[in-house]
Formats: C-alpha cells, structure tokens, sequence
C-alpha cells in the first residue's frame, strides 16, 4: 500500500491521550497546552509611554516647532512601575520613561530630544497628534481574547504570552510515553568491548533523541537477541510502560528476523505490513492492548527516514495537536540524481532558500552519517525521472 494509506491506519487505530497535568509556567515549553488561555485582562492594562519624553495634551503643543515653541509647567515624573495618582490640568507636561503609566487626560508623548529637557518647566519644540508614542490598554492582548487554543504545543512566544498574563502554571496533556527496542544478536552497546563480527547499537539512541525533542518521555529501551520469546517479553514490557513501542529490526525475510513471529505471540494485530517505499518496505505496524506498534528496519537511515514517515502524525494524533506532524513542501531539484527506483523513494537532502540539494551520492540505507547536512526527503514517485531544475515534493525532517 501506499504511505498515506499506511499513516491513516496507524493514526485511526491510535487512542488520543486525555490525561491532564499541572505544571510550572517555567517547565512548560514543548508541552501540549490542555485547555485553551483566556485573557482575563486587557495587556497591558494602563495606558503607558512608547518613548522616554513628556506626556502631554496634544492640544496644548499644536502648532509648535523650533522657533514657536511651547512651555509646560511639569507636575510630576512616571518610572516604568509606577503607579500616579495624578490627573491632566491645564498647560502641564508629566516627565515619563518608556513603559511609565501615562496619567488620565494626557493623550500623548512627547519624545524627549524634541524638548530642552526641563524639570519644573519644559519647552516643547515639536507637535505630537493624539495617541503618539501612546500605548492603549490591551495594545498586546484584549480582556477576553482566546490568546492559545488547546492543542498548541508550548514554545517560546506562547510561553511569553502565558506569562505576560499573569498565569504561573499550566493545564497541559501528559506527555506521550515510547519504549524503543532494537533486536539483533550483533548489536552491542556503547562502552563495552566489541565482540569480533558485531556492531554498537546506534538506532534506538538516535530514536530516543528524537523523541525527547518532540517533548516526549522515553518509558522503556533495550537492545534485544534474537530470540523469538525474549523479543516477545520485551514488547510486553514496552508495551505496558509506554502509549507507543517502536522496535527495529528483524522484519525482513531472514532467518533472524522474528520480530513478526514475537509481535504475533502478544495478540497483536496486524495493520500492515510492506509499504511501496525505500527504504523500509518491510515496515510494519501493529496494535496490541490498544497500543501502536511500529516495527523499523535494523539499517539507520531506513528506520530514522520511516519513523519521519510515522511517528509525527500518530503523535499529533495521540496528544490533539496538528503541529506535531510532518511538514511537506516544493523545492527545486540543485544537484543531481540520475536513478530512476522501482518504487517510491525517499532521498536524503538539504532544502535552502527554495533549492534543494543531495549530501554527497551516498544513499544506501545503512548510511546515516551523511544525515548530520540534510533537513528532508525528496519524495520520487516510483519510476520516475527527475533532472535539474524539477520541482520536487520534500519532507521535512521532524527532529532536525
């Protein structure tokens, strides 16, 4: 089948996360926000200086200039916090900083330099219309504005946002929880001595970063042998510790790839298995106790280029935010690529300014070093030839 049907049965088969946690505003960035934010007040609240000068009645300094300027008598002076308790009366200034609490009546602010800087009396050399330099109550956010809608998953500016209205902790779902299990008799873990014919496990460490960047919690990791019962106990385990286990390795057709045969010995179900892709056609995904299942190949760049395909969508699916999900787009094809592929293909690449580019011509799928200068796919249609200058559809790499 093809990927997009694929993506639709994992996502329709997964169960959204509805757990809610309370946290810290400070710990909150990457978190899905619950409930939507509601301004219960007008930001700012008071009208304050955009300029350090004088706040003024506009009125009062129309018609001046350099050789026809005016004089005020200055009544007092608003820092940035401040609070007045003072009132507009007629021909006075208020000295204010930016950000200072502009007294009701004064209708503008003078910038400083268009004035001689007076203390008790300041001459005014230059006009101001009504409301300039002036910022009104709720410039930034108005009282009863939905400011971030449930959903949103919290960055920067909406963490600025949530602080600049007052709120020191948030309503936000409970992180997705994924167990990674990478099978192989060969593999060995990093800082043991290698074993002659064998390699150190690379996959679920890349895994694992990958879902930590998203914002996620990795529950449960283990390299596993090949062995049909000991995979089938560390998918039980995985499963029971997590919303989503990823295994790579052993879903081919050799005499060690047992992951099928383990998968089956849980009860799970099969969704499917084999997609027209490369790499990673024999990708499979499965559900047991309600949990999805993704099953990579063991070769790096095929299971990194096929969790890209997966995970992000059943991940926005799971926890309600669009955001989570791969981006795609159109870029014009800069370096060469002379294959034509059987089947759909996913090639590494780097997208800037429009353009796209190939790392080096190295594509096979045990390759992933040259992943480190690349930010998406090119997605090739099955037999197809593409030449410099084409238009071609990318996929952004979500955990770049």
């Amino acid at each position: 089948m093809e990927i997009e049907e694929a993506i639709g049965l994992v996502t329709s088969n997964a169960s959204n996360i509805d757990e809610e946690i309370t946290i810290k505003l400070d710990d909150a960035y990457g978190h899905i926000l619950a409930n939507s934010i509601t301004a219960s007040d007008n930001v700012p609240s008071f009208a304050r200086s955009a300029m350090d000068g004088y706040a003024v009645k506009s009125e009062d300094v129309t018609g001046t200039s350099k050789d026809h300027s005016v004089r005020l008598r200055v009544v007092a002076q608003v820092l940035a916090g401040e609070s007045t308790g003072i009132s507009y009366k007629d021909q006075t200034a208020v000295r204010i900083m930016t950000g200072g609490m502009i007294p009701d009546g004064y209708d503008a602010v003078v910038m400083q330099e268009d004035t001689d800087l007076g203390e008790d009396e300041v001459c005014v050399y230059s006009p101001v219309r009504q409301y300039m330099n002036y910022c009104h109550p709720g410039e930034e956010i108005k009282k009863g504005t939905t400011v971030i809608d449930a959903g949103t998953r919290i960055g920067m500016i909406e963490t600025g946002l949530i602080a600049s209205l007052g709120i020191e902790s948030v309503r936000v779902k409970r992180p997705l929880r994924v167990s990674i299990v990478s099978t192989g008799s060969e593999l060995t873990a990093p800082g043991r001595k290698l074993p002659e014919g064998c390699i150190y496990g690379n996959i679920r460490y890349m895994i694992a970063a990958a879902v930590r960047s998203m914002g996620f919690e990795v529950s449960y990791t283990a390299d596993c042998k090949d062995d049909r019962d000991t995979i089938c106990d560390h998918i039980i385990k995985a499963r029971d510790l997590s919303d989503v286990v990823i295994t790579t390795g052993g879903v081919s057709v050799g005499k060690r790839d047992l992951v099928t045969a383990a998968l089956s010995d849980t009860g799970a179900k099969t969704l499917f298995t084999r997609v027209n892709i490369q790499p990673g056609t024999p990708t499979l995904a499965s559900i047991s106790d309600g949990k999805i299942i993704l099953s990579l190949s063991g070769n790096p760049y095929a299971a990194i280029a096929n969790f890209d395909l997966y995970f992000p969508p059943l991940s926005a699916k799971i926890m309600g935010c669009p955001e989570l999900d791969t981006k795609t787009g159109e870029a014009v094809l800069s370096d060469p690529y002379d294959k034509v592929n059987v089947m759909r293909r996913l090639v590494r690449a780097y997208e800037e300014g429009g353009k796209v580019y190939l790392p080096d011509d190295r594509h096979m799928s045990s390759v992933f070093g040259n992943l480190e200068r690349c930010n998406c796919y090119i997605d090739i249609p099955a037999k197809t030839k593409v030449s410099l200058g084409d238009i071609v559809r990318i996929r952004r790499m979500r955990y770049r």
